[in-house]
C-alpha cells in the first residue's frame, strides 16, 4: 500500500487466471440479452390506432404568428415589404395588429425583419387605413406576443 497524501492507493496483482474472462464474458452476455430483450419488446409489428392529432392550440392550426404592439410614435402601414412602397395609412403608440407572416429582406446594410399584418385590431385605427386591412411594417417598430390578451396588456400599459 503506497500512501499519498489523503489518497490511499492499494496495488493488487491478479493472478486468478480464469475468472477474469469469465466475469468480461457474462457482462457482454448480459448486455446482449437486455439489448435483444429492448429491441424484441420495442418491435410489436402492431399498427398505431390512434391517429396523433396536435392539440388545438398549436402552432400548426393558427393562421397568424402572433399580436404586435406598434411601439413607436407612429409608422406607416406599406403595400410592400420595402422602404419605398407606398403607405396604406398609419398605426400609432398602442396599436395592436395580428401578424400573419414574417419575411426576412436583404438591404444594402444588412437584413430587415418584415411582418405582414391584419391591419390595426380596432375601429378608430382601421379608419386611418385607407380601408385596407393588409400591410406591411418592420418588426423593430412593434413588440410581439402570443396571443391578444397579452398584447392587449401592453398596449394599455404604453403611454400615448
Amino acid at each position: 500500500m503506497t500512501k499519498i497524501g489523503k489518497t490511499d492507493i492499494f496495488f493488487i496483482n491478479m493472478k486468478i487466471i480464469g475468472k477474469r474472462p469469465l466475469g468480461q464474458l457474462s457482462f457482454i452476455l448480459s448486455l446482449l440479452i437486455t439489448v435483444f430483450c429492448l429491441f424484441v419488446s420495442g418491435c410489436s409489428g402492431k399498427k398505431e390506432d390512434i391517429p396523433v392529432v396536435p392539440p388545438i392550440t398549436s402552432p400548426l392550426t393558427k393562421n397568424y404568428i402572433g399580436f404586435g404592439v406598434i411601439k413607436d410614435s407612429f409608422t406607416h402601414l406599406t403595400a410592400d415589404p420595402i422602404d419605398d412602397s407606398p403607405s396604406l395609412g398609419y398605426l400609432r403608440r398602442g396599436s395592436l395588429v395580428k401578424i400573419i407572416r414574417r419575411q426576412i429582406v436583404k438591404t444594402q446594410d444588412g437584413f430587415v425583419s418584415w411582418v405582414l399584418t391584419d391591419g390595426a385590431s380596432n375601429d378608430t385605427e382601421r379608419a386611418k387605413l385607407s380601408g385596407t386591412q393588409q400591410g406591411w411594417l418592420k418588426e423593430e417598430v412593434m413588440d410581439i406576443y402570443d396571443n391578444e390578451s397579452q398584447a392587449k396588456t401592453a398596449s394599455e400599459s404604453l403611454p400615448k
